[in-house]
């Protein structure tokens, strides 16, 4: 479907309609839809708002999927401008819950199995409402435990994929006619996006996160990841233990020692995921950790996980050592290692000297005063100006930690989370060079050689018989030339339709001259009917012409 197919769509329609009221006419009138006239008497926003916050308050109105989206794109600093990202956070979750009647029909279509032969009871007022699912408490009838019922709200998944669907074909037209979809990358970032928000979709995906991370903890009596009961759960509804505390976005006033020990292993709790395990979560915002009476961390919500394979690892702890060290050159190896194979031209001297500026704009920040919010933003900026990209994972843990760092703060705003950082970053180091990480990177790398060996004679010897038949060709691929070839077929459809109504007219006009029977109204029925035809046709190319200029 092309974008004059959704064009007629109600929902297509009512994003259009926020586009005009949040004041991002410019774009909508480039959509060039029918209606957008009256769509455009829609009254703008009142207020002094910036860009960034008009864009959050319009997704807000979207509703779940947007705001999803929205929450999701909060995540990458690496993409998008930090302004953008503050007003992203502010996004709400919290949405009017669904009666119970309709969650209850989800769970019991979706089990295949009346909610009484699972359930002892199911409570009527749920725990959390979120735009993708609400959480319910609910007593096992067998063994009649406590536990949480996550259950997918009804229909949204439909909602979702229109709005998936009015995006994919918006996005490649907005590529080509928008700068800030070029610069933003945006048929990429929307890859990324669809991605992350349809994983967050499946609760089966979520309960295996779970189970990971337990696996990861066993042995930590520090840390509560609440267990997973399959035999109740599915892609819709995920039943756990019920994780019961508070959140430590409600965490009361208490001892300096007591929040400054909670702090402390709440940070380590991160470090140990992020560089021990390299499976994190991505989003440890106050909502998600829970405080338990036995002062025990629970993490909620692991729908979104960053995985940090061991070379990415050891990859940012060259970064840090690199800018601890003052080393320009050194840094500039990372970042080009994190794109390669992109094929971007990259001013090498220039990215230098930015990086050295920006080394010596924290070599004398006391380490105890170094922000890492800052540092991390920095260095987004820094790639994106040069056309780097973190890779996204990386990114993910940037946002992760930076998250984290505010989280703990308010609990303890004293905690040194560079401090608490650099020991681990020390181990890690040195991990690297023992002798059995020695003993695999070798390994792999030979692998590779051996892999490279068998396989290049046969590839040269194939270039080198279709070089000798003259049947090595090259290829030019051209891209982004849609709007070219729209435009190309619409004029040459009206010029088609021009000609044909000109040969009518002629034709009709020689045959009434001739008075050739059957007559009708005293001329030619012929003639007559070859001037009702060039009229439609003359009148249909007039309509085209007038609508594809907006008037």
């Amino acid at each position: 479907m092309d974008l004059f197919g959704i064009a007629n769509l109600g929902r297509f329609r009512h994003i259009v309609t926020i586009l005009f009221k949040y004041g991002f006419d410019d774009i909508a009138e480039r959509l060039n839809i029918p209606g957008k006239i009256l769509i455009g008497k829609v009254p703008a926003v009142a207020g002094e708002l910036t860009t960034w916050q008009r864009l959050r308050l319009g997704l807000e109105e979207l509703g779940p999927s947007f705001v999803k989206l929205g929450q999701i794109l909060s995540q990458r600093p690496d993409l998008l401008p930090l302004e953008l990202i503050r007003e992203l956070e502010k996004l709400q979750d919290a949405v009017t819950p669904v009666p119970t009647a309709e969650i209850v029909k989800v769970v019991e279509e979706s089990l295949g199995i009346p909610l009484a032969e699972v359930f002892a009871n199911f409570s009527e007022t749920p725990l959390a409402a979120g735009s993708l699912a609400q959480v319910h408490q609910a007593i096992l009838k067998r063994s009649g435990a406590a536990v949480a019922v996550k259950v997918r709200r009804p229909e949204v998944e439909k909602t979702i994929e229109i709005d998936l669907h009015i995006l994919e074909t918006l996005i490649p037209y907005l590529y080509e006619h928008f700068e800030f979809a070029r610069i933003y990358n945006l048929p990429r970032l929307f890859i990324e996006l669809r991605r992350a928000l349809l994983r967050e979709l499946d609760f089966t995906r979520e309960a295996r996160n779970m189970k990971i991370v337990a696996a990861n903890f066993s042995g930590y009596p520090e840390v509560f990841i609440p267990g997973v009961l399959d035999s109740a759960s599915t892609d819709k509804v995920l039943t756990m233990e019920l994780a019961e505390g508070t959140k430590l976005k409600n965490f009361p006033e208490s001892t300096l020692e007591h929040r400054e020990k909670l702090a402390r292993n709440g940070l380590g709790i991160i470090i140990k995921q992020i560089l021990d395990d390299g499976f994190f979560h991505a989003d440890p915002h106050p909502g998600n950790i829970l405080i338990r009476a036995d002062d025990t961390v629970c993490l909620l919500d692991w729908g979104s996980v960053g995985i940090m394979p061991e070379r990415t690892r050891y990859e940012l702890v060259d970064l840090v050592s690199a800018i601890t060290d003052k080393n320009a050159e050194k840094a500039l190896d990372v970042m080009l290692s994190f794109n390669a194979g992109q094929g971007r031209p990259i001013d090498e001297p220039l990215l230098v000297r930015d990086i050295l500026e920006m080394i010596y704009s924290y070599h004398s920040v006391p380490i105890g005063e170094l922000n890492i919010k800052n540092l991390f933003s920095d260095i987004n900026t820094l790639l994106r100006t040069h056309g780097l990209q973190l890779p996204s994972d990386l990114a993910l843990m940037f946002k992760a930690v930076v998250t984290a760092e505010g989280t703990l703060h308010k609990l303890y705003p004293e905690l040194n989370v560079v401090a608490e950082l650099q020991p681990h970053l020390r181990r890690l180091s040195q991990e690297r060079w023992q002798p059995r990480s020695l003993l695999q990177q070798m390994g792999r790398q030979l692998r590779q050689f051996l892999r490279l060996q068998h396989d290049l004679p046969t590839r040269l010897r194939s270039i080198l018989e279709r070089l000798d038949r003259g049947q090595l060709a090259i290829r030019f691929e051209h891209q982004n030339l849609t709007g070219f070839q729209r435009t190309l077929d619409n004029a040459s459809n009206r010029l088609a339709f021009s000609i044909l109504t000109a040969a009518l007219i002629i034709g009709s006009s020689m045959i009434i001259t001739t008075g050739v029977k059957p007559l009708l109204f005293g001329y030619p029925a012929i003639g007559l009917i070859g001037y009702f035809i060039s009229a439609v046709l003359g009148l249909t190319v007039l309509i085209n012409i007038i609508r594809s200029r907006g008037l």
